[in-house]
């Protein structure tokens, strides 16, 4: 059994740790609802540029919401392990942290390697599908601009669709056939530098707020630790 004055000393410690981690484990609380909210946002507001990644659409929405959800759950339960002071629950927790670190950083490094490939899916679906959905939202029309419509098989029944129409503008049927009349009643600017420039500054704040939160769980995988040494350290001296 140690003296107890080195018991007294091991005290402040482990109270300054515990201190520590529920402060961590709040925040890395926050973060799990600002991914949810994040992926509730890209799947309300982001979705129609999400879906030109592929013709099926992206997961990606559902993947940060879930993700969220599972970090709310282990904050907490990483605010109940520090109050309560378990060594194994204290491991277990740190263990997460230490596969969210890995999951998101191998995300990051991912993400920024083959960022020039997710330009190419988007590319692809864009030669083939009539994007709408860009057209007013991005103001653009075609893929690099509005005289690509003049090779697809729409345009020989119906011209450059109307969504590529500008607001105001005079679009009848006849100006629509007319590559010449309609350059000057749609949008000229094709549609895949736009959606790309989009993508591109919404996955920068992704993938800048994915790095910072793995870094982040390196604190709190070392907060863990040591608070569940300390713990099994004085528990182990009071014997």
């Amino acid at each position: 059994m140690s003296p107890p004055s080195r018991r007294l000393q091991t005290k402040p410690v482990i109270t300054c740790l515990k201190t520590f981690l529920i402060c961590y484990s709040l925040i890395f609380w926050f973060t799990g609802v600002v991914l949810l909210a994040v992926g509730v946002w890209g799947k309300v507001s982001l979705e129609a540029y999400l879906s030109l990644a592929s013709e099926g659409g992206t997961n990606a929405p559902y993947v940060l919401i879930g993700t969220g959800a599972i970090i709310v759950i282990f904050g907490l339960f990483g605010c109940f392990a520090t109050c309560r002071g378990s060594p194994w629950m204290l491991k277990l927790y740190a263990m997460f942290l230490t596969l969210v670190f890995l999951a998101e950083l191998v995300a990051g490094i991912s993400g920024f390697i083959f960022r020039h490939e997710q330009q190419r899916c988007i590319y692809l679906p864009l030669t083939c599908i009539n994007c709408s959905v860009c057209c007013f939202q991005l103001h653009c029309c075609g893929v690099k601009n509005y005289t690509d419509w003049k090779d697809a098989p729409y345009f020989n029944s119906k011209g450059i669709p109307r969504s590529c129409c500008r607001e105001n503008s005079n679009c009848t049927d006849e100006i629509l056939k007319d590559l010449d009349k309609a350059g000057k009643e749609v949008f000229t600017t094709g549609c895949f530098a736009l959606v790309t420039n989009v993508m591109e500054s919404n996955l920068g704040v992704i993938a800048g707020i994915s790095f910072g939160i793995a870094f982040f769980q390196v604190f709190g995988i070392f907060l863990a630790c040591c608070l569940s040494r300390y713990i099994t350290n004085n528990q182990y001296e009071m014997v």
